[in-house]
């Protein structure tokens, strides 16, 4: 804080200190006058000024050689004094100016002295705080054609520094002293407004310095990326401010023709210049070689704020030299288009704001000029861009489309005087088809099937917010890099803004038309048209533009759907169905055994379709990609059109249900984001939502279809779909359409079994899902049961531990077990039956007639109508068939487990082809068949048993016997064969067959002695899991007999007997000594325990 505040008491302080610094200049007297100058406050120092200036000035004009420690202690202390005071006078101010610059002046040579950087720096901190001090007017008097020499030597001299010295610091020091001397000072408080003349003044004198400064800065901006962003930023600022405050198109229209003649010498007088139009003209051509250079290379300078300056240049110099500098426009309009999609988005932010303001001010649309640039600009890339496209990699295909997209968004409408040029529009669309040619090489499109018992939901969620934004993952042959593809997308989408649609759409469908190869392309092409002539996701930078009415738009998308969902564009091979066509392609291992008695031997089928012309892979692609872009297409246009959609779904939406259905997963995937995209524009909350608001029409389609399979073969992925993804109050709507189905499945079971099945699948799926209430109600009183029961025994249980048990108990216990047993083997004697007199039955009073059934639920009806079918289907001789069948037959059986008298009848009935599929069938046939089985011994129970123990238990035993040394031998690669696959479901499905069944005796010990060589450490880890899994459940229907076989495998401990008397007991199984079953049957008994 200031000490002395009048000029009294600083001068008092300040003359000694003075006196001593003109006597003796140190280093010390310097740096003690700085320190006294601290405590004086601004007002006192401001009238002492030029007394405290005087030793320090006379210091540096003392003749002879000084230290540079001294020339920078008082440059340093100078610059102090005027940070804090104003110079009042012209002529100090003259004469500061000219000390200060001679402090670098080094002579016979035009570069800077050779001093240290510390004192460059202080120079030139010194020359700015020197012009920042300048108070008032006295600054344009500075200004004048008289001191042209001397401000033309400091402006070479900071610009010598700004280019060749290393230190970052001083470059940056020297470029922004250039701005203060120029006038174009970043500090809003130092200058004041000018005045015309005052302007003129100004730019008359800077202009002597404009080829020199404008060709320095440029080596210093397009010089190495290394020297650092904020110099390249500094230098750009500096370029712009000065170039256009000297081109500025209203100082340069005010200029006379006739150069006033200057009241200076003649050598300075020569040094002026008279900016007048053939001037300005061939300044202007030698400024665009040099903006053209800067703009090539800041375009890619790594740094964003570069980029974001020379948004800052381009605004500038269009804004304020639209005239003089109109050949460097199109360099700087192709600069500022170019960074309209740069990754920064404060880059992107800031081009945007500058183009809505051209836009706005009418300069880009409104101006002739440059609505003529533009256009030919844009003539010119339309073009060359095949050409381009074709030559460039992924960077320069992104540079020169952001150029394209930069030019539509600046043009907006005017964009139709280019569309309207027959070559032009030519050349464009051959570009777009062009580059947007689809990758189709690869397998894997045609690889990827759908599963049928996924629902629609399982698919791939899209965005709420922007769903036509969600496209799935597509290869292209020219470029890889998505951001490419993002580009042309939006490249489109503004074509359909502003362009003539009909014009556009005219276009392109006649190439969709003309050639497989354009198809694809066009067809992405036309999507993003109506995106695009619908307003969403598209920059606007001209407000008043009229875009498409409502009614416009609809019309053409209805033509567009016409043609996309036309016989010849929906309905193309996509994939090679061997059951479609009559022929099985079964691929089987050789010398794998299905469960039967003896070897089952399976040869390779041919394939006839080989050897006839069938389609290519890359055909099938094609076809593939084609009919999912068609489906995005329709999703599009639902989003376009919004709720106007609704007149377009009786149309639409049965098509592309056909394709929700489809094997091939990426139609099927792109089929559901279709369906999703138009449920969201109509209305719809879901996707069951708009199933069931349209199942009226659709089911009447698929009737009368039906009526006509040959010209519609594929309405039952319509009725298949539906049944997939509603709930059960679409069962009375579809009710009578699969009497309709039943119906034509007698008719064409031979031609058309397999898409039948398919729905049949999906019916019986969708009826267990939407009617589980008997099956709930079943397992709830089964365990009800179960709970009573094991009460009843805990009670049994403990009642025996109270009372001792009785040589009586036991034999009453040995003849009830003797007698039940033959109840259970059917050796019962008339005798036996006739023990309990049948009395008349009574009749009950409000029994007027005969007993009449009531009539079968729909889906009981439906579920028992279905099974009769699958009885026949389930020995057809396509595989592929009776893997569906058996699949649909374990559903039926779920359907029909509370009708007990609808499902034993069918039961019965399917029962030899059941035991045929798995006795003497295919691998995969006899696995599906077991899972059958399964379900039946489950809700069939006691009804099974005999046929189970009869026809089926004696060959899966025998199966596990056969199959359990190849298991044993077999490496690491058998859990992968179909054999290992058929023992495990085997194992696991045999121990819960034995208690749902309640095999007896002799029955459970077949299984048991099958299993037992499983329990050995040789299996597969697998296959013993799944042979413990057997014992788990035999403990639970004879815990005895099973404690006892596995004690025979091996015994733990020796058992000795309670008392001498009795005998000890001998169990075959060695004790002590560890086996191969020794670990699994430790934890059997350990569980048995």
């Amino acid at each position: 804080m200031a000490v002395f505040d009048t000029p009294q008491e600083a001068f008092g302080i300040l003359r000694p200190v003075c006196v001593q610094l003109t006597k003796t200049q140190t280093v010390e007297n310097v740096e003690h006058l700085q320190a006294q100058l601290q405590t004086v406050s601004d007002s006192a120092l401001q009238e002492l000024q030029q007394y405290v200036l005087f030793p320090l000035r006379f210091t540096l004009k003392t003749p002879g050689p000084k230290r540079e420690s001294l020339t920078q202690s008082v440059v340093e202390c100078i610059t102090f004094i005027l940070s804090s005071t104003c110079v009042k006078e012209q002529e100090l101010l003259q004469e500061l100016f000219s000390e200060l610059s001679a402090c670098l002046y080094s002579p016979g040579s035009q570069k800077p002295a050779a001093v240290s950087e510390e004192l460059k720096l202080a120079v030139i901190r010194g020359l700015s705080a020197l012009m920042h001090s300048a108070y008032g007017d006295i600054i344009l008097t500075f200004y004048e054609p008289s001191v042209l020499p001397r401000l033309g030597f400091a402006v070479s001299l900071l610009l010598n520094l700004a280019e060749q010295e290393k230190s970052k610091q001083i470059k940056i020091a020297a470029l922004q002293c250039l701005q203060v001397l120029l006038f174009q000072c970043d500090c809003q408080d130092h200058l004041r407004s000018l005045d015309e003349k005052e302007e003129k003044q100004l730019g008359d004198l800077f202009a002597s310095f404009l080829p020199g400064l404008s060709t320095a800065l440029t080596r210093v901006i397009t010089g190495d990326f290394k020297q650092g962003h904020s110099i390249v930023v500094s230098s750009l600022r500096l370029f712009y401010k000065t170039v256009g405050f000297i081109m500025a198109d209203e100082q340069l229209k005010r200029i006379s023709k006739v150069q006033a003649k200057p009241a200076v010498e003649k050598r300075v007088a020569e040094l002026m210049i008279h900016r007048e139009a053939e001037w300005v003209k061939n300044t202007g051509n030698k400024l665009t070689v040099l903006i053209k250079k800067i703009v090539e290379c800041v375009s890619l300078h790594p740094h964003w704020k570069v980029r974001l300056e020379l948004v800052e240049l381009v605004e500038a110099l269009l804004w304020n030299c639209n005239q003089s500098l109109v050949e460097s426009a199109g360099p700087l309009l192709k600069a500022l288009v170019r960074l309209v999609n740069d990754e920064s988005p404060e880059v992107q932010a800031q081009c945007n704001k500058v183009l809505r303001r051209f836009a706005d001010q009418k300069v880009v649309v409104g101006n002739r000029l440059f609505a003529d640039i533009l256009s030919e600009n844009l003539h010119s890339l339309a073009t060359s861009l095949p050409r381009l496209m074709n030559s460039q990699d992924d960077q320069g295909k992104f540079s020169t489309l952001s150029l394209f997209l930069g030019y539509l968004k600046l043009l907006g409408p005017k964009v139709n005087f280019v569309l309207n040029s027959v070559a032009h529009l030519q050349r464009l669309s051959k570009a777009l088809i062009q580059v947007l040619e689809l990758d189709v090489a690869g397998v894997k499109v045609v690889e990827e099937r759908h599963l049928n018992s996924d629902d629609l939901s399982a698919s791939p969620p899209t965005s709420a917010t922007r769903p036509w934004d969600h496209i799935q993952r597509r290869y292209f042959r020219f470029f890889t890099d998505e951001k490419v593809f993002l580009l042309l997308r939006q490249i489109c989408r503004l074509l359909g803004f502003y362009g003539n649609l009909y014009l556009l759409v005219d276009h392109f469908m006649e190439l969709y038309r003309e050639s497989v190869m354009y198809r694809k392309q066009a067809a992405m092409i036309l999507n993003e048209l109506v995106i695009g002539a619908a307003g969403l996701e598209v920059d606007d930078l001209h407000k008043k533009h009229t875009q498409v009415s409502p009614e416009e738009l609809r019309e053409i998308v209805v033509s567009m759907v016409e043609e996309y969902t036309s016989q010849e564009n929906w309905y193309l091979v996509t994939c090679l169905e061997a059951v479609e066509m009559g022929e099985e392609l079964t691929m089987k291992q050789p010398g794998l055994q299905a469960i039967t008695s003896g070897a089952h031997t399976c040869q390779v089928t041919s394939f006839p379709a080989l050897s006839k012309p069938s389609p290519t892979i890359c055909s099938m692609n094609s076809n593939i990609w084609q009919i999912c872009i068609q489906l995005e297409g329709i999703g599009h246009f639902a989003y376009a059109l919004g709720n106007d959609f609704r007149l377009l779904l009786m149309s639409a939406l049965y098509p592309i249900l056909e394709k929700a259905g489809d094997q091939t997963l990426l139609i099927s995937q792109a089929a559901t984001s279709a369906m999703m995209d138009m449920s969201r524009a109509c209305g719809y909350n879901s996707l069951q939502d708009l199933i069931n608001q349209n199942a009226d029409y659709l089911v009447n389609g698929i009737s009368l279809n039906l009526r006509h399979l040959a010209q519609h073969p594929h309405t039952p992925k319509v009725l298949e779909v539906m049944l997939r993804n509603s709930d059960a109050s679409l069962l009375p709507l579809v009710a009578d359409v699969v009497q309709d189905v039943l119906a034509t499945l007698d008719q064409f079971y031979d031609k058309r079994a397999a898409s039948f099945v398919g729905v049949l699948h999906a019916l019986l799926a969708a009826l267990a899902q939407w009617f589980p209430g008997t099956r709930q109600l079943q397992e709830r009183s089964l365990g009800e049961e179960e709970g009573l029961l094991s009460q009843r025994t805990a009670a049994t249980y403990e009642k025996g531990l109270e009372n001792a048990t009785t040589a009586e108990d036991i034999q009453q216990f040995v003849l009830t077990y003797l007698k039940e047993k033959d109840v259970a083997d059917g050796n019962v004697s008339d005798f036996d039956n006739e023990e309990e007199p049948s009395g008349p039955p009574e009749m009950d009073e409000s029994d007027t007639g005969p007993s009449v059934d009531p009539p079968l639920p729909v889906q009981i009806q439906i579920a028992k109508d279905v099974m009769e079918r699958c009885i026949h289907l389930s020995s057809d001789k396509h595989l592929k068939i009776r893997l569906k069948v058996l699949d649909v037959l374990d559903l039926c059986v779920v359907v029909l487990q509370s009708h007990k008298n609808q499902l034993l009848p069918l039961a019965h009935r399917s029962w030899p082809s059941l035991v045929h599929r798995l006795t003497n069938d295919d691998p995969l046939a006899v696995l599906r068949a077991f899972k059958v089985l399964q379900t039946l011994g489950g809700k069939c129970g006691d009804f099974l048993r005999s046929r189970f123990c009869k026809d089926v238990l004696p060959k899966l035993a025998g199966s596990l016997v056969t199959q359990a040394p190849v298991s044993a031998r077999a490496g690491p690669v058998y859990s992968h064969t179909l054999a290992f696959k058929l023992q495990l479901a085997v194992l696991q499905g045999l121990g819960p067959l034995c208690e749902s069944l309640d095999l007896g005796e002799g029955d459970l010990n077949k299984v048991a002695d099958a299993c037992l060589i499983y329990l050995s450490a040789k299996q597969p880890v697998k296959l013993q899991e799944a042979a413990r899994s057997v014992f788990l459940h035999l403990m639970k229907v004879d815990p005895d007999s099973t404690w006892l076989l596995l004690n025979e495998l091996y015994c733990p401990e020796q058992y000795t007997p309670p008392h001498p008397s009795l005998y000890p007991v001998q169990l075959r199984g060695p004790t002590g000594q560890p086996n191969l079953y020794t670990a699994n049957v430790l934890q059997l008994l350990k569980e048995l325990q």
